[in-house]
């Protein structure tokens, strides 16, 4: 099995991690972010790619720049190859240029379409019927380098999680497919149109606010891109106060926004009904 490292952060790379594993394509090294604090007391937070590799027994690292000395990161041993997945840093030229192989990306859409931080989110607030997953070798331009493989699938009724999931997996299965043949100079990458390119945004928390009376669609899309952050959320007076309500389970019926499950501010879960009383 090649030697290769991976770099990765998130829920969606501990979901390429996880099907990588069970096809036995392991890494040797994982290279994730430094631990963050989170909450509203700042509790200093591991990222879940190093939980996880703390469970497997995989050696990790958690560069806090890349930009100096890069060559520590992949020196020893050395590695041929090294794959990305929502790393969340900028990777410089100095690092590219170290695995023999290079760098293979495992982006959550159609690129050129949806370059950025969040593809997940925008094919859905698009109302996309189709999406799908790219690898590509990773050059010093975001998701700008050429393509090695490429898969769509239906985006129907997915929300954000269940989308997440579904790319990161097969993500994982192409790289696992078309590792052999990669390693062995046997295929081709393609350049990507640039004209085509577009781009996503970074989403603000005030992005999950929603206006109940307006498009209902559009607002059942925001639901399902927003599910993991910011949330989707309103405002109501009850009892002469204002009071935020999270919505967290809403379905379309007859064109129609149906609210199933909302959380509101400082109560538990509950049906909408059941707070409308």
């Amino acid at each position: 099995m090649i030697n290769f490292a991976f770099f990765g952060t998130d829920q969606f790379a501990t979901a390429v991690l996880d099907e990588l594993f069970s096809l036995g394509v392991v890494p040797t090294l994982i290279v994730t972010t430094p631990d963050k604090p989170q909450g509203r007391k700042m509790t200093l937070t591991p990222p879940p790619v190093k939980m996880w590799a703390k469970t497997k027994n995989i050696p990790f690292i958690q560069p806090v720049s890349l930009k100096t000395e890069p060559e520590i990161l992949l020196a020893e041993p050395a590695y041929e190859l090294a794959l990305v997945a929502s790393y969340g840093k900028i990777l410089p030229q100095a690092l590219l240029d170290l695995p023999r192989l290079g760098f293979v990306n495992i982006h959550p859409s159609l690129i050129p379409k949806y370059r950025g931080a969040t593809p997940l989110e925008a094919s859905i607030l698009s109302g996309d019927t189709e999406t799908g997953v790219t690898l590509m070798q990773v050059d010093a331009e975001m998701d700008h380098g050429p393509i090695l493989a490429q898969e769509k699938f239906p985006l129907t009724d997915q929300d954000y999680f269940a989308l997440r999931d579904q790319t990161a997996m097969l993500g994982a299965q192409m790289f696992a497919r078309i590792l052999p043949d990669f390693v062995a100079g046997k295929i081709r990458a393609v350049a990507q149109d640039h004209t085509l390119a577009t781009f996503t945004t970074k989403i603000k928390k005030t992005d999950g606010v929603i206006d109940l009376t307006g498009d209902p669609i559009q607002n059942y899309r925001k639901i399902r891109a927003y599910a993991d952050w910011p949330g989707t959320y309103f405002f109501v007076e009850k009892d002469s106060k204002k009071m935020r309500i999270l919505i967290k389970k809403a379905h379309l019926e007859n064109g129609q926004l149906i609210l199933d499950r909302v959380l509101p501010e400082g109560k538990k879960e509950m049906g909408w009904s059941n707070f409308q009383k």
